[in-house]
């Protein structure tokens, strides 16, 4: 279910479902006055957010944030300092293109426990299921200062490895999910590429395997010497047999066709629901061609056509659509491109970003989760 309650200066979105001990919410809180300072800014959406905890998501615990940023060396501080909640935190230069200084991301549960681990990632499990349930662990933030962004990257992936192990997991077994920002993408994501190839091939990783549901997308932390921050996402104990992978072979290529390693899509069961993660999706073709090349509306409507077919393979529809992430890497996109957002997806909670993707033809790119019931006794509830 969608719905949109307005505050006296922000909008939030909430995507809610509700299925067995354990819902979920997925909030998107949006500033509707830009002239407000940023310090006014991120008091109304902290404001918000516990407003709405206090109400529509009283017992709800958020499992992962993501705040979206006008300029992280200036702003990043505060909001550490405001946001004390223990949570994955993830904070991202990429402007909101509505002309504010910051939009949050929240993705909250009820009916689950939640720890940070020995190891340092954010760990969640159903609390009705004890010591037997799945674990997830969410990372947000990773960073380090390395000489250049290959560098960068291999050591974030080899750190996770590490953390990983500590928890009884692996990078080709356990991880579902990745987000990796990239300085200045143009010059940069050549070395993020090698580095992720490198390391993938290293753990198992290859065309014959399977890879990981990735967005690697423009992107600047607080620090300017950082040049790849990473998110992530695990889950100790999941089968094989319950996560499947997206190709859309009809609408997309493998993206090893090209030199990259990441998975379309991946969507994991549980014995009462369905994740579907979609990875970053641009206009493109299965020949691996830029579509519409030098046209955002044709591109955004290819870039559509292309996600709903990663849904239908997974058993969705846009209506299981939890939250959309749209990066626009030219700003004077972002009218035409949100008009056909409002029309299209009215009430679905999104946020529209200045971030260019990682080939420069390609001008718009969306990513999402999708949630949607089911009943499988092979598998264990969420």
């Amino acid at each position: 279910m969608n719905e949109t309650i307005y505050f006296e200066h922000t909008e939030a979105r909430i995507f809610s479902f509700q299925q067995g001990n354990v819902s979920e919410f997925h909030v998107m809180v949006r500033v509707q006055h830009p002239l407000l300072s940023f310090q006014q800014q991120l008091d109304a959406v902290l404001d918000t957010y516990q407003q709405m905890m206090g109400d529509r998501l009283k017992g709800a615990i958020a499992v992962f944030k993501r705040y979206f940023l006008s300029d992280a060396a200036n702003q990043a501080d505060s909001i550490l300092a405001a946001d004390t909640s223990d949570c994955a935190k993830s904070l991202i230069q990429q402007a909101p293109l509505d002309g504010t200084k910051i939009a949050l991301w929240a993705y909250l549960m009820t009916g689950i426990t939640t720890r940070i681990t020995d190891g340092g990632l954010f760990e969640v499990k159903k609390a009705a299921a004890g010591d037997a349930a799945l674990r997830h662990l969410w990372n947000a933030s990773a960073h380090n200062l390395a000489a250049n962004s290959e560098y960068q990257t291999r050591l974030l992936f080899n750190e996770y490895v590490v953390q990983l192990m500590q928890e009884g997991c692996t990078l080709a077994a356990n991880c579902i999910r990745t987000w990796l920002f990239v300085n200045d993408i143009d010059l940069n994501y050549g070395g993020v590429v090698r580095a992720r190839n490198q390391v993938f091939f290293t753990q198992g990783l290859t065309h014959d395997t399977h890879f990981i549901a990735s967005t690697g997308i423009g992107g600047r932390a607080q620090d300017p010497c950082v040049l790849t921050q990473m998110d992530n996402y695990a889950i100790a104990g999941i089968t094989p047999e319950q996560i499947h992978y997206l190709y859309a072979s009809t609408h997309l290529n493998r993206t090893s066709d090209y030199g990259v390693s990441f998975e379309r899509g991946t969507y994991i069961d549980y014995g009462d629901r369905r994740h579907v993660f979609i990875s970053g999706t641009a206009s493109i073709d299965n020949k691996g061609q830029i579509v519409h090349a030098g046209n955002v509306v044709n591109q955004t409507f290819r870039m559509w056509e292309n996600v709903e077919a990663l849904l239908r393979e997974a058993g969705c529809t846009y209506d299981d659509v939890a939250h959309m992430i749209v990066y626009l890497r030219d700003p004077a996109d972002y009218a035409v491109v949100s008009r056909l957002y409002d029309e299209r997806f009215p009430n679905k909670p999104r946020v529209i970003v200045n971030a260019p993707v990682c080939r420069s033809g390609w001008l718009v790119e969306m990513e999402c989760m999708a949630v949607k019931a089911q009943s499988d006794e092979r598998f264990p509830a969420f």
